[in-house]
């Protein structure tokens, strides 16, 4: 995915990639502002990365962490529904995801991705979108 990346930037100077293990990788503690994972945090230990992430922001700084598995008959119900209007969306756009993309299936439920959120994280704003999608959105207390 990196190559992906490195292909659309191409002739753009601004972006840096870099490959490694998220959670070990030597990153700066409290270093940025803002850290965001999108369909990538399920492929990792949730709690371990949603620490790692709060380690990595400075005070002040926010992190934005959006799938999950579905487990009750509503959420089974919502993912049924939407389906079909998704599919009817992303036809039209020809939306798909890049050739050679990791696929995981999510672990984890609405309610278990919330409650460890809830608990990693204090004060975090919990959002549920279409199918499998969430956000988390939390700004790191200053000090």
């Amino acid at each position: 995915m990196i190559a992906c990346a490195r292909d659309s930037a191409a002739g753009d100077p601004q972006p840096t990639f870099g490959e490694g293990d998220f959670l070990t990788s030597a990153l700066p503690v409290a270093g940025y502002d803002f850290v965001c994972s999108v369909t990538t945090i399920h492929h990792m230990d949730f709690e371990a990365a949603l620490v790692r992430m709060r380690e990595l922001l400075r005070p002040g700084g926010t992190l934005v962490v959006g799938p999950v598995r579905e487990v009750s008959v509503a959420e089974w119900a919502a993912l049924i529904a939407a389906a079909p209007i998704v599919r009817i969306t992303k036809v039209p756009r020809r939306a798909r995801g890049p050739q050679g993309m990791p696929v995981a299936e999510p672990q984890m439920s609405h309610g278990q991705v919330r409650a460890a959120a809830r608990r990693l994280l204090p004060g975090v704003r919990y959002r549920r979108h279409v199918l499998r999608r969430y956000s988390l959105i939390w700004e790191k207390p200053a000090r």
